[in-house]
């Protein structure tokens, strides 16, 4: 063979080339494409090994130094190779070094010179002649293929600066995805169509691109703009007030809760007022998904405050009506109401003429999945009664806070803070998209101020209840106190100034 190894020596690197191949798809699982192909090429030359070596027999040395010289030139390549990946995709990540596969090649391309030079120089050919006549070869090649070359540097440069690498997630001109590959040629970009944009490494250097999202503290966040116009007939303060609450009071997957959403006027727009909800997002994947979550919740939020979201003139619909279907529409919305207020049991002993004034009192109240509905230690002096949807009732403790009920269409919820003015006692969360009544202490306090005697029936049916939250908090079966109904009877007519009860007589 050309170089001045024997063939006992030839098998010995065919061997350790095998076996660092083998070694490669045992440890690396992600470069087992390449492992499978250096194993197989170990198998092509270590036959060509072989053949050369049967030659040699037969008395065809010079055919026989040919083969051998292509099969120690390969298995070389094959060793470095091996060594390369196992070096630069195995151990530098262990210590923390990311490594990214441009630069592998970029490193086994350098290392597959250094061996032809050193093959070349054992096999006795004087690369200084070759080197000397090829240089105008070398310049045309290199003119010819400046685009290649330019993308090839391209890459080199991207990876070295760190200015884009795998995973990262970036806007180029009108292509927003994420980094799968980074080739020698071109950058390889993911959309959310699962489409792969091919971008030329060139392109990339001599135009600008937007990474998307900062990896300060670990943590990915991308700012997030979801509009909405809003009447001008509440003060803006308010309104930007009630869309900031409407993301910071409700759980709503991949919204940071840090920084915290704010909102801001920015423009007036067709008589109305143009805002701007802005939000940290943690998942790019996630962006319209996302916007579509908090948008249902301004709307929900918006409604629940009386504040009217502006619809542009041109999209108004004229709806022909008539008294009769108005009248329909009405008696439908107050069955709707009476049956709602028929569920609370503290209404029982009402009269119909009471009930039907505390239907007009009432106030529609949505909410979307995730809104707190009510917080544990609020102060809110009204009741929600539950038309549709399920809620998750949590009492917050030393051990943290645990879930003790789960309330069903039908619920009514918030009471004690109706009659008494009391704190909340739990929290209520939505646990999917949720309708309600809301019915405040003024809606009622006209009532009672008529018939305060049914102070004393709502404090006996309140003591129930409360005492069977307290025991599902407690898990104890204790009995209601014997002055705990008394106790809210003072509370009650304290709260509506109803002075002190009169003694039986």
């Amino acid at each position: 063979m050309p170089v001045d190894m024997s063939f006992s020596q030839g098998y010995a690197v065919a061997t350790l080339a095998a076996g660092l191949a083998l070694l490669l798809l045992a440890l690396q699982p992600l470069e087992r494409r390449i492992g499978r192909r250096l194993l197989l090429v170990v198998a092509v030359l270590a036959a060509m090994l072989a053949a050369a070596d049967a030659l040699v027999t037969a008395g065809h040395g010079r055919m026989a130094d040919a083969l051998a010289g292509v099969a120690m030139l390969g298995l070389g390549i094959v060793v470095l190779r091996s060594l390369a990946v196992l070096l630069l995709r195995g151990l530098l990540p262990l210590a923390g070094m990311s490594t990214p596969r441009l630069v592998v090649d970029l490193a086994c391309a350098l290392l597959y010179l250094l061996w032809a030079y050193v093959w070349l120089r054992m096999a006795g050919v004087d690369l200084t002649s070759v080197v000397t006549t090829s240089a105008i070869v070398t310049a045309v090649v290199a003119f010819s293929m400046q685009d290649t070359l330019g993308n090839v540097l391209g890459g080199v440069a991207l990876q070295m600066d760190n200015s884009i690498a795998v995973g990262q997630w970036v806007r180029i001109d009108d292509v927003n995805g994420r980094v799968v590959d980074i080739r020698w040629r071109y950058t390889a970009i993911e959309t959310r169509n699962g489409e792969i944009v091919i971008v030329p490494n060139s392109h990339l250097m001599k135009n600008r691109f937007v990474t998307i999202g900062s990896p300060l503290g670990g943590v990915m966040k991308v700012r997030r703009w979801v509009w909405v116009n809003v009447t001008l007939d509440t003060p803006p303060s308010r309104v930007c007030e009630v869309l900031r609450a409407a993301l910071t009071e409700a759980r709503i997957a991949h919204v940071l809760s840090e920084p915290e959403p704010s909102a801001v006027l920015m423009d007036f727009v067709d008589g109305a007022g143009r805002y701007g909800l802005r939000y940290w997002l943690d998942d790019p994947r996630e962006d319209d998904v996302t916007d579509s979550l908090v948008r249902s919740h301004v709307v929900a939020a918006l409604e629940r405050n009386h504040i009217q979201i502006a619809i542009p003139q041109s999209l108004h619909t004229v709806v022909k009506d008539n008294e009769t279907h108005r009248a329909a529409l009405q008696a439908a919305e107050w069955r709707r109401r009476r049956e709602a207020i028929g569920r609370v049991p503290i209404f029982v002993s009402l009269s119909d003429a009471e009930r039907d004034a505390l239907c007009a009192h009432l106030v529609h109240a949505p909410f979307a999945s995730g809104d707190i509905m009510t917080r544990q230690g609020a102060v809110a002096h009204w009741l929600y009664i539950l038309l549709t949807g399920r809620a998750e009732v949590t009492v917050a403790g030393p051990s943290g806070s645990r879930r003790v009920a789960v309330l069903e269409p039908g619920s009514v919820f918030g009471e004690m803070g109706l009659m008494t003015g009391d704190p909340r006692h739990a929290t209520v969360t939505a646990l999917e998209d949720a309708e309600c009544y809301r019915l405040d202490k003024a809606g009622f306090e006209s009532i009672l101020q008529t018939r305060p005697d049914l102070s004393r029936e709502i404090s006996k049916v309140l003591a129930q209840r409360q005492w069977e939250l307290q025991r599902v908090v407690d898990a104890v079966s204790a009995p209601i106190p014997s002055d705990h109904a008394s106790d809210l009877l003072a509370r009650i007519r304290c709260f509506f100034g109803l002075g002190e009860e009169e003694p039986k007589t």
